[in-house]
C-alpha cells in the first residue's frame, strides 16, 4: 500500500460516493491537484463530512469502525447488489461460451478497512506504522466485499487479489482476509503482491530485481494482462482507487467509496 498522498490529497479527493464536490476549486475524482484558485474546502469541514459518511465511531477495544447504518455503508450495499446481478449473468455468459471467467480485488480498502489507521494517523501515511498496523492482521471487513469473493466462487468465477501490499506482507494479509470471511484462493498464484526484489517477468518494462519504477497502474494492469494471458476473462475488477482500475483488462469495473486518501 503505497500512500504518497495523504492530507493533501482529501482534497484532491474529496467526493464521498460519487456526491456533489465541495467548494469551488476541489479537484474531481480522477484529479490528483485542485484545478482552481479559489480557497479549497476546509480540511476541518472535510474530516468531519468524512466522519458522518462512514458513521466512524471508537468500539469498546478503541478501534474505530464504521456504522453499517451509515451512508458508507448504504452505497456499498448498493454496489454490491449491482455486482451480484452482474456476476451471475456475466459468469453464465462466459460458461456458455467456453470461457473461464474471473474476477480481481484490490485488498486495502476494498476488502479490508483501514478507517481505524487514517482516523488515528490523522489521515498521514508513514511507513513503519502502517507495516504495524498491517502486521496485527486485525482489520475488520470492508461492508459487503468478502461476501462478494464468496458469491463469484459460488458462480464459477476464479478469484484474483491485485494488492500494493507488499511481498513481506503476504502472511499478515492472508491471516487478515480468512479472519473476514474471504478465504478463497489465498495462494501465490492468485494473490499479487509487490514484490521489488523480485519482480515476475510479466512487469520487466518496469521493474528488474532490486529496482521498482512501476506507477500502481502500470503493476495492477499488468498484472490483470498476465491473468488474461492465462486464459481467464476478468469479468469484473473492484477497487477503492481509480488507480487500481485503470490501464485496461477487464470487462467491468467497480469503484469503491473511500473519501480518505488518492493514490495516482
Amino acid at each position: 500500500m503505497h500512500k504518497p498522498l495523504r492530507i493533501a490529497a482529501l482534497v484532491a479527493a474529496c467526493t464521498v460516493a460519487g456526491a456533489a464536490l465541495y467548494g469551488a476549486g476541489a479537484a474531481t475524482a480522477g484529479q490528483s491537484t485542485a484545478n482552481s484558485t479559489h480557497e479549497p474546502y476546509n480540511i476541518g469541514l472535510l474530516v468531519k463530512d468524512i466522519d458522518t459518511y462512514y458513521g466512524a465511531t471508537l468500539d469498546s477495544n478503541g478501534v474505530y469502525q464504521a456504522s453499517p447504518d451509515s451512508p458508507y455503508a448504504k452505497d456499498l450495499a448498493r454496489l454490491d447488489a449491482d455486482a451480484k446481478r452482474y456476476i451471475d449473468k456475466a459468469a453464465r455468459k462466459a460458461h456458455h461460451r467456453g470461457e473461464k471467467p474471473a474476477v480481481v480485488f484490490d485488498i486495502d480498502d476494498t476488502l479490508l478497512l483501514s478507517l481505524d489507521y487514517e482516523k488515528k494517523t490523522n489521515y498521514t501515511y508513514n511507513s513503519t506504522t502502517w507495516a504495524e498496523y498491517v502486521a496485527k492482521a486485525g482489520r475488520p471487513a470492508v461492508f459487503g466485499t468478502p461476501e462478494l469473493v464468496n458469491y463469484a466462487e459460488s458462480k464459477g468465477v476464479e478469484v484474483f487479489y491485485n494488492s500494493g501490499l507488499k511481498e513481506s506482507q503476504r502472511s499478515a494479509a492472508v491471516e487478515n482476509l480468512k479472519k473476514v470471511g474471504a478465504d478463497i484462493n489465498l495462494d501465490a498464484d492468485h494473490m499479487f503482491l509487490k514484490d521489488a526484489a523480485n519482480p515476475p517477468s510479466y512487469l520487466s518494462a518496469c521493474a528488474t530485481p532490486g529496482t521498482w519504477t512501476c506507477t500502481t497502474v502500470q503493476y495492477k494492469s499488468g498484472t490483470r494482462k498476465h491473468i488474461e494471458s492465462l486464459g481467464y476473462d476478468i469479468i469484473a475488477n473492484f477497487g477503492d482507487q481509480y488507480s487500481d482500475l485503470d490501464g485496461g483488462y477487464a470487462d467491468k469495473t467497480y469503484k469503491l467509496p473511500n473519501p480518505t486518501y488518492f493514490v495516482s
